[in-house]
């Protein structure tokens, strides 16, 4: 039998994925000792297969997820999967100077000693499957960013940020049943500079559908807002897979114009607004 095992993050996705697969869901105890370290535990666990989800967003939710592996297999799982729904660091995946850590591979050496099999979700680069060991399995849920989309989009143009999403523009335009696809061309200058420069795509008095897989920060999605501002867009929503939205991002979408943010529940958030559960459970 299976049992999801969710961590402090990832609560309402454990959930929705135990509903899924008809399985049951750990009561897991979550804890801090007086010296800061922390606790995960699963005191009521009793199954041979475990499935750990838990989305590392912070540097405490990476630990949690180790503690949480370990205490599975101690409470005598045979089988541990683990499901990444966003990975943490796996946006460095080269070094970025001499002597700097190649990040994703870090991380994912550390999961995959206590873990049998790892799923993670529209990671940045698929490459990084390849530094878990065995390699992980990298799960596509951009086609679930169409389901809480209008039912009614004016002649809708789904557009990405850049040349490399544009894939992720098409998954949502297809999952939605209509439309045409396009993007930006993104130039990065620096770690938090970057030239948006507008496409050819026509979208004077059209939806548009911005598409991504990640929003951090927000300001090249709200400079890329501004450009459609100017060339006279209709409506424009916001959508991506990791709506991690740090900082002051949603006031920078919403004062950008942008009519709504849809993100799925690999992050948690208040822009969550489908699940990935369906997803993933199709791959466990």
């Amino acid at each position: 039998m299976t049992t999801i095992v969710g961590g402090s993050a990832s609560q309402a996705l454990a959930a929705a994925l135990a509903d899924e697969l008809e399985v049951s869901l750990a009561a897991v105890e979550y804890d801090r000792f007086p010296d800061g370290e922390r606790l995960a535990a699963v005191p009521d666990f009793d199954d041979d297969r475990a499935v750990v989800v838990a989305s590392t967003v912070s540097s405490d939710a990476h630990l949690e997820l180790l503690l949480l592996q370990d205490a599975v297999r101690e409470a005598g799982a045979e089988e541990v999967v683990t499901v990444l729904p966003y990975m943490g660091y796996a946006r460095q995946d080269e070094a970025f100077e001499a002597g700097h850590p190649v990040s994703a591979r870090a991380v994912a050496r550390a999961v995959s000693t206590g873990a049998d099999r790892v799923l993670t979700v529209n990671p940045h680069e698929d490459a990084i499957c390849d530094f878990f060991e065995p390699t992980a399995t990298a799960v596509d849920a951009a086609g679930r960013l169409a389901e809480p989309l209008p039912d009614v989009l004016e002649d809708p143009v789904f557009l990405s940020p850049d040349a490399g999403a544009i894939a992720l523009a098409e998954t949502v335009r297809d999952a939605y049943g209509d439309g045409e696809t396009d993007y930006f061309e993104k130039t990065r200058h620096s770690g938090t500079e970057v030239e948006i420069s507008p496409s050819d795509v026509d979208v004077d008095g059209r939806d548009v559908v911005v598409t991504d897989d990640i929003i951090a920060t927000g300001s090249t999605m709200s400079e890329a807002v501004g450009v459609l501002r100017d060339r006279g867009v209709g409506r424009v929503f916001v959508t991506c897979v990791h709506p991690l939205l740090a900082r002051n991002a949603v006031t920078k979408l919403s004062n950008a114009g942008v009519e709504a943010i849809y993100g799925t529940d690999t992050i948690e958030r208040q822009s969550t607004a489908v699940s990935v559960a369906p997803t993933l459970a199709e791959r466990l």
